[in-house]
């Protein structure tokens, strides 16, 4: 069931299904909380699902022109003590694990355990920052040439092939994001801090799950960062999509995250 709440001057849109611990699912730049609905279906016979939407994305609205991680990290908190929850799982995919790292940082014990899908807790590299810098000059020009062609990149080239509807799905979801949504989470993106040392640090459970063949994150950084935080790693077989490319292998592993 769909609900909305105030956070500052934004109205925060979240679904919420089933009883008992809670999961909190955050989902990744340029997508929504729709992106979890097959994962949460699975889980709400269980546990207490809770789906949100970030800043900007599906039917939360902007929150000015730079969305920070710690401004989305206070609206998942926000969410959390409007449903009186006091500890929860957090998974957040790509930049959705960037917030969650960020959560983790700000409120450490309102956390029982963290997974990150297709995401890390390295900063911008300087080359990602241009890359981002770019993007954000090409979005005020062609937004929609440029969204399409960031959602058909975020595929291995083994499922470009054959997830043709998947992805043109994708696409569409994507554009319901708005220029400001796009523009004020790349902003937030490119400034956010290195949580490196939080994960690290972290005494909750702590898990990895990160594509073999993902096009954005190289998968051997990936394995080092799970080394570096005492983090489990759970590898999938392709690419930055794990939800729609592998969804058996990333149910598999969130079955077991959740029961850790």
């Amino acid at each position: 069931m769909q609900h909305f709440i105030k956070y500052k001057n934004a109205s925060v849109a979240f679904t919420e299904v089933g009883k008992g611990s809670a999961l909190i699912f955050l989902h990744g730049f340029l997508e929504n909380n729709s992106m979890w609905e097959r994962v949460a279906d699975v889980f709400k016979s269980n546990y207490r699902v809770i789906c949100i939407d970030l800043l900007g994305h599906g039917k939360t609205s902007c929150l000015g022109y730079v969305h920070t991680m710690d401004e989305m990290a206070n609206q998942v908190k926000a969410v959390m003590d409007h449903l009186k929850l006091r500890k929860v799982s957090l998974i957040g995919h790509s930049m959705g694990g960037y917030v969650a790292l960020s959560f983790l940082e700000k409120f450490p014990v309102n956390v029982k355990k963290i997974a990150l899908v297709n995401s890390t807790s390295k900063a911008d590299s300087g080359k990602r920052v241009q890359l981002r810098d770019r993007a954000i000059k090409m979005a005020q020009q062609n937004y929609e040439s440029l969204v399409k062609m960031s959602v058909a990149n975020l595929f291995s080239s083994a499922s470009s092939s054959l997830l043709k509807k998947e992805i043109i799905k994708c696409k569409k979801e994507a554009l319901n994001t708005p220029l400001q949504g796009y523009i004020a989470c790349t902003e937030g993106m490119k400034i956010r801090k290195e949580t490196t040392d939080v994960l690290r640090k972290a005494s909750c459970n702590k898990m990895i799950i990160a594509g073999k063949n993902d096009p954005i994150l190289d998968y051997t950084t990936v394995k080092n960062e799970a080394l570096e935080t005492n983090s489990e790693l759970i590898t999938l077989d392709n690419g930055h999509m794990s939800h729609i490319e592998d969804y058996e292998q990333l149910l598999s592993a969130l079955r077991y995250f959740i029961k850790l």
